[in-house]
This record gives structure tokens, C-alpha cells and sequence, in this order.
């Protein structure tokens, strides 16, 4: 039996190639599987969270993507990143947001 290498199962593929990359670096990572949302994986590491999407081939990260990514960016206060794995070429990461940015103190 042959196994059809779909954009499903290449994407997948990418997804727990990145799972593996994390842990090896000590994240504690999860993927969100089959859910078409914009965060792929959830990682946690020292207290920093990352969130990525995984992008394969061609494939490129949408205007509504960008924008749902900006809400779990001000949402979670978490780093995000969109990893791309072009047919050949290695990969490439893009940061989204670079997490939370240093609140004002007042002096009150």
C-alpha cells in the first residue's frame, strides 16, 4: 500500500518536524492537530511562550492569518513565529511578534 503525500500529510510532516527541533532545545510543545487555526504549535520554555505556524512548499501565511496571529500575540503575551520549509530549500523563520512588550510604571 502506498501512502498519497498530500499538503495535509506534508504539512503534518513539517509540524512534528518542528515539535522535534523544540524539544530537543528543552520547549515543552504540543500541536494543534487537524484544527486550521492559526497556531500550529504551542511551546513553553522558562516561562516564555512561542507559538508557531508551520508553512510548507508554496504555501504563504494570509492576510487573516497575520491578523488572527496578532490576537493570540496580545492575547498570551507570547512570542510568534511562522516557519516556512520550502520544497528544497531548508527553512526560514519570520517572527510575527516578539512577545510582550515592557509595561510603563507609573510613579504613583
Amino acid at each position: 500500500m502506498t501512502m498519497v503525500s498530500t499538503s495535509y500529510t506534508r504539512g503534518r510532516a513539517r509540524e512534528y518536524q518542528v515539535l522535534q527541533k523544540l524539544r530537543s532545545e528543552g520547549w515543552l510543545c504540543s500541536r494543534s492537530a487537524a484544527s486550521h487555526s492559526a497556531v500550529d504549535i504551542f511551546a513553553c520554555k522558562d516561562g516564555e511562550v512561542l507559538l508557531v505556524q508551520v508553512k510548507s512548499g508554496k504555501a504563504r501565511v494570509s492576510s487573516e492569518e497575520r491578523v488572527e496571529l496578532a490576537k493570540w500575540a496580545e492575547a498570551s503575551g507570547a512570542r510568534v513565529e511562522v516557519w516556512y520549509f520550502p520544497r528544497r530549500n531548508g527553512m526560514r523563520k519570520e517572527i510575527v511578534s516578539d512577545g510582550p512588550k515592557p509595561k510603563k510604571h507609573s510613579d504613583n
